[in-house]
């Protein structure tokens, strides 16, 4: 008896890993087992700053190529930069994919200071007291030659963390916060 309950525990521990596979999104699942390279072109519209960087070489990050990162994504009102989440690259690297864009994506917005949140509160409703932005976890965006409504609905099937869609400023946020959209 001791015998058949390991065995049924081994399969129902398989089919239920099974089970939590299958509802992944498919590029989610594809990225999972790559051990490839992941390369992010990103246009900082503020400053008109451009970099390349391969963020991730197929086994770990590039410590530098996040630095490089990190000083685009910087609060450029105060020139103050954070670390970036290493996951808000990855879910922008594989939305880009989803999307099947290699086009540079346009950055409106990354890391805010709680001073420049604070000071965008004052003049705008929609900008969020406890913002992502300003724990490094959070970027606006658009993608040239890609529209808005498709990249709000690749990010939401997705399923990575939050999505806010902007039409009439341009662009798209996305964080990795908990799953949520407005």
């Amino acid at each position: 008896m001791n015998q058949i309950d390991h065995s049924r525990r081994k399969w129902l521990v398989s089919g239920a890993a099974m089970m939590g596979m299958a509802m992944l999104p498919k590029t989610v699942v594809a990225s999972l087992g790559t051990d490839r390279p992941r390369i992010l072109q990103l246009k900082n519209m503020h400053t008109g700053e451009f970099i390349k960087a391969e963020f991730f070489d197929g086994t770990d990050y590039v410590k530098e190529e996040l630095l490089r990162l990190n000083h685009l994504f910087r609060d450029h009102r105060i020139n103050r930069s954070m670390e970036i989440d290493p996951g808000l690259f990855d879910y922008i690297y594989r939305l880009q994919g989803l999307l099947g864009s290699n086009k540079p994506i346009q950055l409106m917005s990354g890391y805010r200071s709680l001073t420049t949140n604070n000071n965008l509160r004052e003049r705008s409703s929609g900008v969020a007291k406890n913002s992502y932005h300003t724990k490094g976890q959070a970027m606006d965006f658009n993608i040239p030659g890609v529209e808005l409504r498709h990249i709000r609905s690749a990010a939401l099937k997705m399923r990575a963390g939050g999505v806010g869609y902007y039409p009439r400023s341009n662009f798209v946020h996305i964080d990795t916060g908990p799953v949520r959209s407005w």
